[in-house]
């Protein structure tokens, strides 16, 4: 591994360029987090119980194919003129992500339920490929723009503002997509569209502004990925990091429908819905700026353990508060919201600064570069989340009760479903807090030996 001394400094535009980057990843994922769920049970009328299979089968699939993707990107180059290995995959995977964004949200209402449910599981297995194909490489890419862990932390805080100002956009939406409390399959498929587009031009702008410091050299060797996964399990650090993700994704970030659903129903109001996803995000605009700070005082395990722990305490105060559904209530449960969401932001301004971390400590372990494959492990166990969670999600708002082609549902539901909210965030919370503090095992030492060592 060298450095080459003709390469331009580290600096804000590879800050920036790498923000663009999770941008434009996020034009998409937060909108299909956000709204795929709702449009194909309420717009195209496919049934909760085809959803939960479908999303679990399409994850199976997208955890799998994350492994091959990552041992591909570690050992086939693509391009003859590039001498990124991360790049060429880069941009044939940005142009099939929109094609396929903006197949999946087409209103096949006239379909029939077997073919709304084969559509649905076919287009929707095509986008997490491409997917896998931008969003594998350009987790890697965080190794190689710089190897400082400090700028590596800088780079972590920036990807979590362009993922941030996709979910401000996203916030947003509720005012567009809702008719009379309806969501419009028609003004769905028009936004998809538009963040289509927007997506592919944030990840063609940031191949164009980051630049790759850390020189690897390729390999023709065979893809061992017994060796990768032996490498990725006795990674205690890595182990940990990816429970802690797997928690937040599967029962923070999979329930955000929920919480839309809970102004629909039981505020009766799904413009308002808004108002609580900018409150949720204070926190996150607040500690970016510090972020850094922070961390080089009391470490990221701390940062995280501090923030997780404070954020599920609230989760439980929320439970015991009389939230009423009338405007007193609402501020009540969006000022609660607030709160609880501090840790989930903690821990996704420092995450992957994290996971660079865990990478290097294998390297130093093994001496081996294995960024693309163990990313793919990583991203494997993510995406695996992200199924069990939006199953558990649909099949936990049956047993509440809700009825997907109802236009409105019970008092008694409605609660329920607010509940049911509160405590999938606990959950996501607990677990974090949990593995981080129990399992976790990179101190703030070890972090500036990283730094000495550089």
């Amino acid at each position: 591994m060298q450095e080459a001394v003709s390469l331009r400094p580290f600096g804000m535009r590879d800050k920036i360029g790498y923000a663009l980057g999770d941008l434009g990843c996020n034009f998409s994922f937060s909108l299909i987090s956000n709204y795929m769920f709702l449009f194909y049970t309420q717009c195209v009328g496919l049934t909760t119980e085809n959803w939960a299979w479908i999303i679990v089968v399409s994850k199976v699939w997208d955890a799998v194919n994350d492994i091959l993707v990552g041992g591909m990107v570690d050992h086939k180059h693509l391009g003859k003129k590039s001498k990124s290995k991360f790049m060429p995959w880069i941009r044939i995977g940005s142009l099939l992500l929109s094609a396929f964004m903006l197949l999946l949200f087409l209103p096949v209402d006239s379909f029939s339920q077997a073919g709304k449910a084969a559509w649905c599981l076919i287009v929707y297995g095509l986008y997490t490929t491409a997917y896998t194909m931008v969003n594998v490489p350009y987790g890697s890419l965080h190794s190689v723009i710089t190897e400082d862990p400090k700028q590596r932390t800088s780079l972590s805080t920036f990807r979590s503002i362009g993922a941030g100002v996709a979910v401000v956009l996203i916030m947003l939406l509720p005012q567009v997509v809702y008719v009379d409390n309806v969501l419009s399959g028609k003004r769905m498929f028009l936004v998809a569209a538009v963040f289509a587009l927007f997506s592919f031009a944030a990840i063609f702008a940031m191949q164009r502004m980051v630049t790759e410091r850390a020189v690897r050299t390729d390999t023709t060797e065979k893809v061992r990925y017994v060796s990768t996964l032996k490498s990725f399990f006795t990674n205690r650090a890595l182990l940990a990091i990816t429970i802690a993700t797997f928690a937040v994704v599967a029962f923070h970030n999979s329930s955000a429908s929920v919480n839309n659903l809970v102004f629909q129903f039981y505020f009766r109001d799904a413009g308002k819905s808004t108002l609580a996803m900018l409150a949720s995000y204070i926190p996150l605009v607040a500690l970016m700026p510090f972020a850094s700070t922070i961390v080089g005082k009391i470490g990221k395990k701390r940062f995280i353990v501090i923030g997780g722990f404070g954020s599920t305490l609230a989760g439980l105060l929320m439970l015991l508060l009389p939230i009423t559904p009338d405007t007193k209530g609402m501020v009540l449960y969006i000022a609660g919201l607030m709160l609880v969401n501090i840790g989930g932001c903690v821990f996704q301004v420092i995450v992957w600064a994290i996971v660079a971390d865990c990478i290097e400590l294998s390297y130093r372990k093994k001496g081996v570069r294995e960024e693309g494959s163990l990313y793919a492990i990583y991203s494997f166990f993510r995406n695996l989340a992200q199924g069990v969670g939006s199953a558990v999600v649909a099949l936990s708002l049956k047993v509440v009760g809700y009825n997907e082609t109802a236009a409105v549902q019970t008092d008694a539901v409605a609660s329920n479903i607010k509940t049911l909210y509160i405590v999938l965030l606990i959950a996501g919370l607990a677990i974090l807090t949990l593995a981080m503090q129990f399992i976790y095992n990179i101190d703030k030492k070890q972090e500036q030996a990283f730094a000495k060592a550089e």
